[in-house]
């Protein structure tokens, strides 16, 4: 199927096609008939695979056609709710994209920055609000938003709001909206809880899933190593001094990690930056443009602060410390292996976390090849009962026939 095919508006035809994309993926090809036709909808994918297209594009072309080029003052018709600042920053950059040959306009706030700005561009009024649930609802609480002309509300990232605290926000924010609204739900991974957020918030929906919900994408080639826990960091050095590695995403557990972690990398001369809560919007948008800008080589992030990190050929994926929530896991390594691209995701497993481990396993049901023959064991032979180790090489050879398959771009990328 071509774009050119799902009836959009020539405007944002146009837009998309000089953003040199033709076909869309799966989720976008189920996903924008379903909008425009009108219907709530639940949408599952896997990172990467194209979901702030699937509701952006529709929505454009519902809200071109309601708003065409009247020159009445502007109306909040389209509302997107999303956990992170960094997510909320590259989902408004994908509507400005999108809408560019027509006359809508949009607005991102988000908290951890002065609201001034944002008030008085709400003032002069936007057509579309993409926004974190706590400065949304300050904001609504202070008179600054009108929400009564909303057409459509989009929850993205809906697992992960609930993860991080977000449900009772996000039932303020749905009772601010009119009843008779289109509501749409893209998430990841689909667990009970997002199911039952779906009976409350939606109607009748339609449900689109383009991939297994638990399921990690087949072209990141995924790795394990049984390391003593004190030792990671010598690990971690060695991996990336031996094999030369760069353009590397580090997941910490916490902040506090995070920033011991990038101290230790620096004091072996490796350049590494921390992106986490406690950073200043502005200092966590520098050191992000520094990574993808390559100036960084080393990016050490919590999960909170890496959901809205979207690289294009982002090659390498390492888990510092594993998480204790196997569906976490899923979108750690989908920061890798983007769109048709390949990659490597790394994990490292201290004694401690065998049990999340074993979770991890029962939930991707992927056969993940185990290092063996590296320094820093916690016990000798395999760690996991009954198997027999992968791999039993170190050499870098193998690594690095990877590494030009992992940055090699096989496809333009849909987000």
């Amino acid at each position: 199927m071509l774009f050119e095919d799902l009836s959009l508006s020539k405007s944002i035809q146009k837009a998309v096609f000089e953003e040199g994309y033709l076909n869309p993926t799966p989720i976008q090809e189920k996903s924008i008939p379903i909008v425009l036709a009108g219907r709530d909808l639940i949408g599952c994918a896997q990172t990467g695979t194209g979901k702030t297209a699937a509701f952006a594009i529709p929505i454009i072309h519902q809200l071109h056609r309601i708003v065409g080029s009247s020159k009445k003052a502007k109306q909040i018709r389209a509302l997107i709710v999303t956990p992170t600042r960094e997510l909320a920053v590259q989902i408004g950059q994908s509507f400005d994209t999108y809408s560019k040959y027509t006359n809508l306009t949009q607005l991102t706030i988000f908290g951890g920055v002065s609201q001034n700005p944002q008030v008085d561009a709400l003032k002069n009024g936007v057509d579309v609000l993409v926004a974190t649930p706590g400065r949304l609802l300050d904001l609504h609480k202070q008179g600054f938003l009108d929400l009564n002309h909303l057409h459509t509300l989009v929850l993205d990232e809906a697992d992960q709001m609930l993860d991080m605290g977000f449900i009772n926000d996000v039932k303020k924010i749905v009772k601010l909206t009119p009843k008779n609204r289109q509501t749409l739900l893209f998430s990841a991974t689909m667990p009970l809880a997002i199911r039952e957020l779906a009976e409350m918030f939606l109607q009748d929906p339609e449900k689109v899933e383009v991939s297994p919900v638990s399921s990690t994408a087949e072209n990141v080639e995924q790795r394990v190593y049984f390391v003593d826990k004190t030792e990671k960091r010598n690990l971690l050095y060695r991996l990336i001094k031996e094999e030369n590695l760069s353009n590397v995403l580090v997941f910490s557990r916490t902040k506090h990690g995070a920033d011991n972690v990038v101290k230790a990398l620096r004091k072996k001369n490796i350049p590494a930056e921390a992106i986490h809560g406690d950073k200043s919007q502005n200092a966590r948008q520098r050191v992000l443009d520094a990574f993808k800008n390559k100036e960084v080589g080393v990016l050490v992030a919590t999960d909170i602060a890496a959901r809205g990190i979207d690289i294009e050929q982002l090659p390498y994926v390492i888990n510092f410390d594993l998480p204790n929530i196997p569906e976490t896991y899923v979108h750690r390594i989908g920061r890798t292996g983007r769109a048709g691209n390949g990659g490597i995701a790394i994990s490292f497993c201290g004694k401690d976390e065998e049990p999340y481990w074993k979770d991890i396993k029962k939930l991707i049901k992927v056969d993940v090849k185990i290092i063996t023959d590296h320094p820093y064991p916690w016990h000798s032979g395999s760690p996991e009962a009954g198997e027999k180790p992968k791999n039993s090489n170190r050499s870098g050879g193998a690594h690095k026939s990877r590494k030009s398959s992992a940055s090699k771009q096989n496809k333009k990328r849909w987000y």
